[in-house]
Parts: structure tokens; sequence; C-alpha cells
């Protein structure tokens, strides 16, 4: 299996110059390895056998029930041009729905034993969202993305990688991948909904003094990362305020905590630079997001000077999107995981 998504046929490949690829030093990701299994054997798992949390096509019934209760859900995906972004979509509970495939709808339509199952998601991201267009207009073949749903009040989140189609209404993903993840590191907090709509997007191509604040005082974001082929997931980060730093107009660093060793982002990040960040203001409900290139920084030196920082991963921008009140949710104060390290003392 590749880095976070399944692999299906050569037809399920982005075509060349939709996604880019970097050329990496051979020592970095040796040849007919994938990067999550080198980044896994770089980070010290590597025991035989070991391929990290189990990963299937279908939603588990209990999952089902769990995304039906959901008012928010993450897409990552790349635009036009290949450059790959996060965006917050939200709706009334029932708005994630999810659809048993027939059949004929699997990559592998011979295998009826291994169909899985599609979500459809009743929300297209805002006018002016980097998003809107990829999602929302017919593509010659499936958009592929990686969706997070996070429950804040509860502590859990389920990630799911697939394909995206439009539908009248939202979108429809194929799923690929399916998995949970543990509690560590996200801060509980209640959302509750407003009468409010989206102001208009903001564009740059730097970090303004206020979105520079921002960043550094968010103790959750999204990262959006795609491997060599074009799969995409999308995954949450967490950590007390400060724990992302902005070190100047252009560049941020973040720590990379102990996980559950699936090493996707980092994986992802091996084959492809290529990294879209989502930032939400849970208190009015604006949205910063990010695209640019991550790089990990493996150098033990430069971790031992974050607390519970096992490496740490520097992101470049290139271009920023901010939408005022990008959403009708809105969240109370956080509650932080007892997880979190102590952020890093700020230079």
């Amino acid at each position: 299996m590749a880095a976070t998504a399944a692999r299906g046929s050569a037809s399920d490949e982005l075509p060349e110059g939709e996604l880019p690829e970097e050329e990496l030093p051979e020592s970095e990701l040796p040849q007919g390895v994938s990067g999550e299994v080198a980044v896994r054997r770089r980070a010290g798992f590597d025991r035989p056998g070991y391929s990290g949390p189990s990963r299937n096509r279908r939603v588990p019934p209990i999952a089902v029930a769990f995304l039906r209760e959901q008012p928010m859900v993450v897409v990552g995906a790349a635009d036009a041009a290949g450059r790959l972004w996060a965006s917050l979509l939200t709706g009334p509970p029932g708005f994630l729905q999810v659809e048993p495939l027939d059949p004929g709808e699997t990559a592998d339509a011979a295998n009826a034993a291994d169909t899985g199952d599609a979500v459809h998601v009743a929300a297209l991201p805002a006018p002016g969202d980097p998003l809107a267009g990829p999602l929302a207009e017919p593509p010659s073949r499936p958009t592929a993305v990686g969706m997070i749903a996070l429950q804040p009040a509860r502590r859990r989140r389920m990630r799911m990688n697939g394909r995206s189609q439009p539908t009248h209404h939202g979108i429809r993903v194929t799923l690929d991948e399916v998995f949970s993840n543990c509690p560590k590191y996200i801060q509980s907090r209640e959302p509750h909904l407003v009468t409010a709509e989206p102001g208009t997007a903001l564009h740059g191509r730097e970090l303004t003094a206020r979105q520079r604040e921002l960043i550094g005082r968010a103790d959750t974001f999204f990262v959006t990362t795609a491997n060599r082929r074009g799969d995409v997931d999308t995954s949450h980060r967490g950590g007390n305020p400060g724990f992302v730093q902005p070190l100047d107009a252009h560049r941020l660093r973040w720590p990379d905590y102990l996980g559950n060793a699936m090493f996707g982002t980092l994986g992802n990040l091996a084959e492809h630079p290529g990294a879209g960040l989502l930032f939400i203001d849970w208190a009015n409900g604006d949205t910063l997001q990010l695209t640019g290139t991550a790089r990990t920084d493996w150098d033990p030196a430069h971790a031992a000077e974050v607390p519970g920082a096992e490496r740490l991963v520097d992101f470049t921008v290139t271009e920023v999107v901010e939408t005022p009140g990008a959403s009708a949710l809105r969240w109370g104060a956080a509650e932080y995981s007892k997880f979190n390290p102590p952020a890093p003392e700020s230079h």
C-alpha cells in the first residue's frame, strides 16, 4: 500500500503534470520503497511485518453513525495547478452519509467482495475557496481527495481517502481507505451554529502580522499531503497554543509528536513536498488556508529544542487565502489534551 491511499490500477494515476513530482536524494527515498515505509524505517519503526494500523475500504457500522452526527469535515485536494489545499465543509448533522457501493463501482469490479463504500457530503466550498472549482466542476476523471471528520467535543477523528465527483448539492467520494486515529492531541470544545454569511476571501502570497498571530496561538490545524501518484491524505495536528511557530512572512514550523506510527503525512512529504494547511479561528469561524511546500527536519539537535518533538517540519508558504466567517460553526473554549507537550518558547 502506498503512502496514504490504496493503490489502484495505472488508470487511477493523475495525468502527468497535474501533481508535479519532485526528485529526492536516493538516501532519503530508496528505489522501490514508498515514502511511508522509508520514513517508518528512519524513525525506528521497522519491525518485520509491521505495516501500521489497519486500513480498509469499508466504513464500520459504528463509524457510519459517527459520521451522521458530525457538522464538519475537512477535505483536501489539488487545484488545477497541482497545489494542495485543505478546505472546511460544514452542515447540519446528517450532511455526511455513507452509501455502500455497487460491485460495478469498485476499483476492482472483478472482486465483488472488495466492494467498499462511498461518502456523500452535502456541502461545497464557498466561492473564493481554492477548492470551490476543483470539487464542484465535473472533472474528466474523479478528483483524489483526503478527508478527516473531527469531533472535538469527544476527541474522535476518522480519516477517509478516495476519489470525489460532484453531485447536485455536494460531492460523492468513493473510498479507497478508511481508518480512525487515537484521541491524542485533540482539544475538546463544543460547537454551536450561528446565522452568518461568509465574508470575501482575501488572497495573498505571504502571511500578514495578523495571520501570523492566528497561527502562533493555534492549538489545532489540518494538513493535506499527497504521494507521488497523487493519492491525497488529510490529517490533524494538535498541541498547546504556540506549538506552531511562524518564523516570518513565508515560513512556519511545527513539531512532529509521537503518534500511531502510520507516518502517512511524513511519508507523503518524502515522495512529494507539496502541502496544504488549514487553520480555523474557533471563536469566529474564520479560516486561513495555506499552500506551499514542506520538508521534515530530522536533525535531533533541532528537535531537542522543542519539548516533545520527535522531529520538526518546516513549511514554506506560496499562497494564502483568508476567509472571514467562512463557517457558521462557532466553538467554545478549549480543554487541552493531556498529551500535549509544553509549547516551545518564543524567540
